[in-house]
């Protein structure tokens, strides 16, 4: 099984230096992170050397040069920003990120959201390869009723009205995965314009994608 996520170039890295930093650590919170700035937040995660400048060592500590993509995506956040405060108590590292990313990554009033989705099953039955391909394209309303809160809470919403009405009678822990649970929400999806549109290819070799 192969499973991979479309970013814009540069995503992943500029991630895997937050990563790195510690700044998705949700185990602990950061003393007096009310008062502190972002600058002083990136700050925390170095070595004290107040003689080199912060970029530097951020640059140093993630592996990357200082005019690097991924430095520019740092700095375009607001981490290295020694006036602005963080205005959270108690907050740990990733809920301070979170914060700031809210704040940076905000819809504006006239944006809207996008999200395509495909799988793709290669099997082989009695010497036959086939190959079915499932795609769903879905898009957002406006920058409130947006694509990715269509598709997170709709299923759930559904799922919950199933299960009040009586047409779901399961019971303990289940997995969407199970037929009593996603053919009835699929089906209601679709009322929602969320549709899966599959297609099926047969005496093709699977591997090739």
């Amino acid at each position: 099984m192969v499973r991979g996520t479309l970013r814009r170039p540069g995503y992943s890295r500029s991630w895997n230096a937050l990563v790195l930093l510690g700044m998705t650590d949700d185990t602990y919170t950061v003393e007096n992170s009310e008062n502190m700035s972002y600058g002083d937040f990136t700050e925390t995660f170095l070595k004290y050397r107040p003689e080199v400048p912060l970029e530097k060592k951020v640059a140093e500590y993630v592996g990357a040069d200082e005019d690097s993509d991924i430095m520019y995506r740092l700095r375009w956040l607001g981490l290295f920003d020694k006036q602005r405060k963080i205005g959270l108590k108690k907050a740990t590292p990733a809920r301070i990120l979170q914060h700031l990313l809210e704040d940076k990554w905000r819809f504006n009033k006239d944006d809207r959201d996008m999200i395509v989705m495909q799988h793709r099953f290669g099997f082989d039955e009695k010497g036959k390869k086939e190959r079915i391909i499932s795609s769903m394209i879905t898009e957002g309303d406006d920058h409130i009723h947006t694509a990715m809160s269509k598709t997170v809470g709709l299923p759930v919403a559904i799922a919950s009205k199933l299960i009040l009405n009586g047409d779901i009678n399961l019971s303990g822990v289940q997995v969407p995965t199970i037929k009593e649970i996603y053919k009835p929400v699929l089906k209601e999806l679709e009322e929602h314009g969320i549709k899966f549109i599959k297609e099926k290819i047969v005496n093709e070799d699977y591997f090739n994608y």
